[in-house]
């Protein structure tokens, strides 16, 4: 029998919301061992340990020095100095998204990792939803990319704009399929109920001529998660909040079409057949499986599936999107 792989000894810091989701997934993985968690509000911090059994670390480098892995689940102004914190003592660091608060202190992380030997991976969840994962293979060059990402309003997160809220999930995800730097942004935003932007579009424009149209709110009367992807031949749609994928496709028709077939004609007399494809879509819980897959970069010495390269890039995106809003002002 090959030798398993140990477990890698965890620990989260920040007993948030979000937080109290990843102490449990992480106590329930085989993967990982949780040894505690660290909360700035010592008062959280008991409370969350009491109810749910999970030992709390009252001194953050102590948390740091008994584990492999820190997990940063605090709110983003504290990202960066947690994960410098935990990358100078060579601990390897999964961090929510957005990264970091800036881009310097992005980079600044970078440059940490590339020099410590640590590995790092950012929680853009999105990136794991089955219905994506099903479909990721099957979008290559997208030429038009849309994107609708709409929530009903929740107090939490309105800290920061939406587009570092919501529209960041939809920048990774493109980013991930489109193989060419962003030359071009066009952004406007909204400000309804918080001090910083409740809903935003941005035109993002390629290198490579593709085109990403985003629209995000946090003010919305429905929820929704979805874009699509047109390319050559192709329209494939991904309903994140569904978990559902649609997938037209197109291909040269054939000699003698069968009664069902569904046949198009251009002007120059081209025929083409169109047909559907149905990729089974496999349900998961896509925060166990990021954290999971982490742990499987780290044993497998492997690049992680959000490294922070990827998740600096969302940032910087998101931050040009930001600062699309009022060009007069720069």
């Amino acid at each position: 029998m090959g030798k398993t792989k140990q477990m890698l000894k965890v620990g989260v810091l920040g007993a948030g919301h979000l937080g109290k989701i990843h102490l449990r997934l992480l106590n329930e993985s085989k993967k990982y061992e949780l040894i505690g968690f660290h909360d700035a509000d010592s008062s959280n911090g008991e409370k969350v340990s009491s109810e749910f059994g999970y030992t709390y670390f009252n001194n953050l480098d102590d948390l740091i020095d008994a584990v492999d892995v820190v997990d940063i689940v605090t709110p983003t102004l504290s990202h960066y100095d947690c994960a410098k914190k935990a990358i100078e003592k060579s601990k390897h660091i999964f961090i929510e998204k957005p990264i970091t608060h800036t881009l310097e202190e992005a980079n600044a992380l970078l440059a940490l990792e590339k020099e410590y030997g640590v590995k790092g991976q950012v929680g853009h969840v999105e990136r794991f939803n089955p219905a994506f994962t099903s479909v990721k293979h099957a979008i290559k060059e997208p030429m038009f990319i849309e994107s609708h990402r709409l929530a009903e309003f929740n107090p939490r997160g309105t800290d920061v704009p939406v587009v570092l809220d919501l529209m960041i999930h939809d920048i990774d995800a493109i980013l991930s399929v489109v193989n060419s730097e962003v030359t071009q942004v066009n952004a406007s935003g909204v400000s309804v109920i918080s001090q910083s932007p409740d809903i935003a579009n941005a035109r993002l424009e390629f290198k490579n001529g593709c085109v990403a149209n985003l629209t995000a709110s946090r003010i919305s009367l429905k929820n929704m998660r979805k874009s699509r992807f047109f390319q050559k031949d192709a329209y494939i749609s991904v309903d994140f909040l569904e978990k559902k994928v649609e997938v037209v496709k197109m291909k040269d028709a054939p000699e003698e079409p069968g009664d069902f077939d569904m046949i198009l004609q251009n002007a120059e007399g081209i025929k083409k057949q169109i047909y559907f494809e149905n990729p089974s879509i496999e349900t998961n819980n896509a925060i166990l499986d990021e954290l999971e897959s982490f742990a499987e970069a780290i044993n497998n010495n492997t690049t992680p599936v959000v490294s922070l390269t990827q998740g600096t890039q969302a940032l910087k995106v998101a931050l040009q999107i930001i600062a699309a809003f009022n060009p007069k002002k720069l």
